[in-house]
């Protein structure tokens, strides 16, 4: 597994715990910024996954 999809499920998850937080409390930027983190968890969990790819097919 790539350090890539590591960082990313740990930002999703990070994303998920700050946008809740945000929904409980009325916080709009921290809803923002859950959203915006799940976003980047999920492009490196994307990235890691396409190196984890090449690399099983060498």
């Amino acid at each position: 597994m790539d350090k890539d999809r590591i960082e990313g499920t740990m930002d999703k998850t990070k994303g998920s715990i700050k946008e809740g937080v945000g929904n409980v409390t009325g916080n709009e930027k921290m809803k923002a910024e859950g959203a915006a983190d799940k976003a980047k968890g999920k492009v490196e969990n994307s990235i890691g996954g396409a190196k984890d790819a090449i690399r099983d097919n060498m």
